[in-house]
């Protein structure tokens, strides 16, 4: 349930996610309450040419996901949630368990520093697609994401 360091990106997982889904290649909400590490991880996934929001704590992760949900505007959906699991006020994985999962719910990768066993079984129960543990390089995440993404699409 964990992944791994894969290495710098394939040109070819780039060109399919490009191909299928054209110039904007997904919409991923990014909650982490490290600014400097919400930044770097925004900045990492806009040089692939997505699009992020990125939001301080899982109370504001599930307003913006509910202020999606509600908007009558040409916004897209989100694709993806990337949320660290410790945050204040709302932990992230806190925030995924009432977000549910099903028809609407964009998949969800956790972060986390602090990941063991039980952690990962209860990120399973919930849906969550996977956890990445902290510190990574931000060419893993990027990987991971144009993955994700690629296959969802497919």
């Amino acid at each position: 349930m964990r992944a791994k360091n894969q290495g710098s990106l394939p040109a070819d997982v780039v060109a399919k996610c490009d191909e299928v889904h054209g110039r904007r290649r997904g919409r991923i909400l990014i909650a982490e309450d490290d600014a400097d590490f919400r930044e770097l991880m925004a900045v990492g996934l806009q040089a692939d040419g997505h699009e992020t929001v990125a939001v301080s704590n899982g109370i504001d992760l599930l307003k913006a996901l509910a202020q999606d949900r509600a908007s009558d505007s040409q916004t897209e959906a989100f694709d993806l949630v990337i949320s660290d699991v410790r945050m204040p006020g709302c932990s992230g994985i806190d925030a995924v368990a009432k977000l549910g999962h099903g028809p609407g719910v964009p998949p969800v990768l956790l972060i986390s520093a602090f990941a063991d066993d039980e952690l990962c079984a209860r990120a399973h129960e919930i849906g969550v697609l996977d956890i990445l543990d902290k510190p990574f390089d931000v060419d893993d995440l990027r990987l991971f994401v144009n993955q994700c993404l690629a296959k969802r699409r497919l």
